[in-house]
């Protein structure tokens, strides 16, 4: 199978299976192993890109086409979305080539009686060199009305747009220094010697930006544990935590362990880290990168947060409990999220979040700290939430803004709340609050 062809597979894949896209991506490359550098890296930009605009390609193609783009056979819609994409969102890829391969896939798929109606379509949207107007919002950042509309409901037609675009940038890697292994300035030069682009965050010294590498694994610092990849705003959660040493922590949903190694590294090694997940899926993950970072004082636990585990109540010195939500602030990194979330969904995540809130605030001791995050920036599974944690729980409020670094804008102005918004900060749309246990 050539690279066009194992794109039209994942394409369809994750339209007609419901599969994840990175899953998808991930599970073809790894099968096809003897791909070159070049051809493993045309799949993933055009397989991420074409799901990602998806609601601006069809929009384009329906410009072009007399059958709507809904009745298309499956096969002949992503052969068009993902030619569309190549011709109108990536440089240096000649029309003809494009349009002859697209050909050439109709009929190797077995429809050769509509490669007219393909070759036609691409054509005449190559012939017309028009500026492209898009009717509205949605549409010019392929996200669905809802979306939009809630974030201009929430935070004002700027920030919407700002938020909405961001969404179609793919973000830098980044990555934190573990302390325990190099300082940051060592870091940078080790990663610099293997060929690296380092850029300094220019919010956190330990946070960086990488670009200019072939992949993680060939890295022989991140092999040997010497950074973690984690965003900016989850680097943050750690910063506002503040653990001290020799405390107890219960991290109830770890996955992937960025939070929990961070405050390990914090900590110095010192005191106990139970990073816990719902499977067993996701503690491998806690596990691989915690054997990778060389943490003593870290464990993994497989344990549903909905499910009181007694033995730990009133024990921990700091809980984290990053529950699941929304993910409307990490649309970028999570290209086909947008289209499978739902308006219901929201309110049903909320009451999820309280659930497991009045599960695990119970494993914190008095005069403990209980810090509730995610990565969305619907105010109902955030701020919300902090009311219902303050109304019928037996926590307070804490302090959070002195714990941030200067760079940040905060929207939140609560105390014991930081709403950190994709496209006006510098990494993922983040919520983070903070409550002292009360004796």
């Amino acid at each position: 199978m050539n690279s066009r062809e194992l794109i039209l597979s994942i394409l369809l894949i994750v339209e007609q299976n419901g599969e994840y896209s990175h899953i998808a991506i991930r599970n073809v490359l790894d099968k096809y192993r003897y791909l070159d550098r070049k051809d493993r890296a045309f799949i993933q930009i055009v397989a991420e890109g074409t799901i990602e605009r998806k609601l601006t390609l069809d929009y384009m193609i329906s410009c072009y086409s007399t059958v709507k783009v809904k009745k298309m056979k499956p096969v002949i819609r992503e052969i068009l979305r993902m030619s569309v994409y190549q011709m109108k969102f990536m440089d240096h890829i000649p029309v003809s080539a494009i349009c002859n391969e697209a050909v050439n896939l109709a009929k190797k798929k077995g429809f050769s009686n509509l490669k007219g109606f393909v070759n036609g379509i691409l054509r005449n949207m190559a012939r017309d060199e028009k500026d492209w107007e898009y009717p509205d919002p949605s549409i010019r950042y392929s996200m669905p009305q809802w979306i939009y509309d809630s974030f201009v409901s929430w935070y004002g037609e700027d920030y919407a747009g700002k938020m909405a675009e961001s969404s179609l940038m793919k973000p830098l890697l980044t990555i934190r220094c573990c302390h325990m292994k190099n300082t940051p300035k060592e870091l940078k030069l080790l990663l610099e010697a293997e060929g690296c682009e380092v850029l300094e965050s220019g919010i956190l010294e330990d946070v960086f930006y990488l670009q200019h590498f072939s992949s993680l694994t060939e890295l022989k610092s991140f092999r040997e544990g010497r950074f973690m990849v984690q965003d900016l705003s989850s680097v943050l959660a750690g910063v506002a935590a503040s653990p001290k040493k020799g405390s107890r922590v219960l991290d109830v949903c770890a996955a992937p362990g960025g939070k929990s190694l961070h405050l390990a590294d914090m900590m110095e090694g010192t005191g106990s880290i139970e990073a816990r997940d719902i499977s067993e899926n996701k503690a491998a993950m806690i596990r691989e990168n915690s054997a990778r970072i060389s943490c003593d004082n870290i464990s993994v636990r497989i344990q549903d947060a909905l499910v009181l585990r007694q033995e730990d109540i009133g024990s921990a010195d700091l809980v984290i409990a990053d529950l699941p939500c929304s993910g409307l602030g990490v649309l970028a990194r999570k290209s086909d999220l947008k289209y499978r979330i739902q308006p219901e969904d929201l309110e049903t995540l909320a009451q999820l979040q309280r659930d497991i809130l009045t599960v695990v605030s119970q494993y914190v001791k008095p005069g403990g700290t209980l810090l509730y995050s995610t990565c969305t920036v619907n105010p109902g599974e955030n701020i919300e939430n902090v009311r219902f944690i303050e109304k019928e729980l037996p926590f307070s409020r804490a302090g959070i803004q002195e714990c941030l670094p200067e760079g940040i804008d905060a929207l939140s102005k609560e105390e014991g709340c930081v709403q950190l918004l994709q496209g006006i900060n510098p990494c993922d749309g983040f919520f983070i609050s903070k409550f002292t246990r009360d004796k």
